[in-house]
């Protein structure tokens, strides 16, 4: 089997368009964890990291029966919320699904008198204490799963109350932008902390792929703005934090396809996650083909999984998500997915 060191080297070889790994692939498992996902509240905290140290330490020994580009890390999920609430939002928690933040304001008033929290003395201090308790039973070199980013519009559009934040992106645009401001700060600030303390190789938030520098983030408001307002609102904080951080991966779950465009313009683009239906997945490969790499909900191609290399233009680097349920099947497709990918 490969290495956990050999693995970060394939993903960094498929980032780097001089070389020559053109896909690598993951091979989901069920990993017998013995607990249930507990859902990301304050009360939870012990369970969470008790879940995440089992869950790393199954992937650490899965790594070793089974050959694909998997890198095990430490599960620090959490909800959208952990900036908004950070900002001052209320959060809602749900009896049986994820935690949301509740809006703070609704005027271009109260959004100039929010001030950016210290991340220090924030909330976002518990996800610190989280990750060195992680940390110290798993190990200092145990990767960690980067907490759910939002881009500085999306906890904008979290903290100002939906309707009157996108009136206010036609008549006080000013307004919105010095919230973004804010959020961006609150956001460097975090990140510059993190990596300063656990170290810049990571797990994104969504979905899992491996990272070496650079930062990544969910980008979904832009579905429901045109391209002129992605221009205003959204690529001057992308562009700067890609520059800053050395990169960037995008998830985007919304329907978002008037941006393609956009996103091709994001300097130094990583990676691009779309959950869209299939049919609007068969578009995104060959337009993104050439100019970054791909990872997309969803079944990715007809046939065996092996034969989905073929089905798209030569220079379409995708990553090949696929699962197994029983341990032949597993060993099976990683078999002919190492044939396939080199």
């Amino acid at each position: 089997m490969k290495s956990i060191e050999q693995r970060k080297q394939r993903w960094l070889d498929f980032y780097d368009w001089d070389k020559s790994v053109k896909h690598v692939y993951t091979i989901g498992f069920p990993l017998p964890i013995g607990m249930p996902r507990w859902l990301p509240w304050p009360e939870n905290k012990e369970n969470r990291i008790e879940y995440a140290v089992r869950k790393y330490r199954l992937l650490c020994e899965q790594a070793e029966w089974l050959d694909d580009d998997t890198v095990p890390f430490l599960d620090l999920y959490t909800g959208t919320e952990i900036f908004a609430e950070a900002f001052g939002c209320r959060v809602h928690k749900p009896e049986d699904n994820m935690p949301f933040a509740l809006p703070l304001i609704h005027s271009s008033e109260e959004a100039a008198k929010l001030k950016v929290p210290e991340v220090s003395s924030s909330t976002l201090s518990v996800l610190f204490e989280m990750a060195e308790k992680m940390r110290a039973r798993a190990g200092k070199d145990a990767l960690l799963r980067l907490p759910d980013i939002q881009s500085p519009l999306d906890i904008a559009a979290l903290i100002w109350e939906k309707s009157s934040f996108f009136i206010a992106m036609i008549e006080e645009p000013e307004a919105v932008l010095e919230l973004i401001e804010k959020t961006k700060t609150l956001l460097k600030n975090f990140l510059d902390a993190w990596f300063a303390e656990f170290g810049t190789e990571y797990i994104a938030h969504f979905p899992d792929y491996y990272m070496s520098g650079g930062l990544t983030l969910s980008e979904d408001e832009v579905g429901a703005i045109n391209a002129d307002m992605f221009d205003e609102f959204s690529q001057p904080s992308l562009t700067e934090l890609s520059e800053y951080f050395g990169g960037i991966g995008v998830h985007c779950c919304a329907n978002a396809e008037h941006q393609w465009e956009n996103f091709r313009k994001i300097p130094d683009l990583r990676l691009l996650n779309l959950i869209q239906p299939q049919s609007v997945l068969q578009r995104a490969y060959p337009y993104f083909a050439g100019h970054t790499c791909q990872l997309h909900g969803g079944v990715q191609a007809v046939g065996e999984p092996w034969t989905w290399p073929g089905q798209f233009p030569e220079d379409c680097r995708f990553v090949i998500q696929v699962s197994a349920k029983e341990r032949e099947r597993a060993l099976e497709l990683s078999e002919k997915l190492r044939e396939v990918c080199g």
